[in-house]
């Protein structure tokens, strides 16, 4: 008979992420479905307003949520028709499109993050100490780094001016 190391803290770890994970996700969830958004919604609105000129290429937006490139579409085109998120041609090529905040993107963000910031206080970051929230800053980067190296695609000024 042979011996499955179950107890293998590797194991434990990637678990008890998976927990954590599942249980932030839940506690959140009222808080963006109140707002009318799904998690995916709320992800691309906040990656656009923390991005330069409040806007991505589309393929650096699906690089960074990690959707495909037609699932990232699909989104955009959703949130495109509530008028939250426009679609913008760049001036200097013409095969690059950018997804950019709208002030009613912005405005539906303004409303949400207090209690989304209130949520993960509670739940997340209020649980750590200063020291500590920083340590661990730093270590989910780190993963983040390795296992999606493209997560920060456009994050900074390219060379494409993008849209005016």
């Amino acid at each position: 008979m042979s011996v499955i190391p179950t107890d293998d803290p590797r194991l434990t770890a990637m678990g008890l992420l998976a927990e954590v994970y599942a249980g932030l996700a839940a506690r959140m969830q009222p808080v963006l479905q109140a707002a009318g958004l799904s998690d995916i919604d709320f992800e691309t609105l906040i990656r656009l307003a923390r991005s330069p000129r409040e806007s991505l290429r589309m393929s650096d937006l699906a690089a960074q949520t990690g959707l495909s490139t037609s699932g990232v579409t699909r989104v955009v085109d959703r949130l495109e028709r509530e008028g939250l998120v426009a679609r913008v041609a760049c001036a200097t090529d013409r095969r690059a499109s950018y997804a950019t905040l709208t002030p009613l993107g912005g405005e539906r963000l303004e409303a949400v993050l207090p209690l989304h910031l209130k949520d993960i206080e509670q739940s997340f970051t209020g649980l750590l100490g200063a020291d500590e929230l920083d340590r661990f800053l730093q270590t989910l980067r780190t993963i983040r780094d390795v296992v999606r190296p493209c997560a920060t695609a456009g994050a900074v000024e390219d060379a494409c001016p993008g849209p005016p």
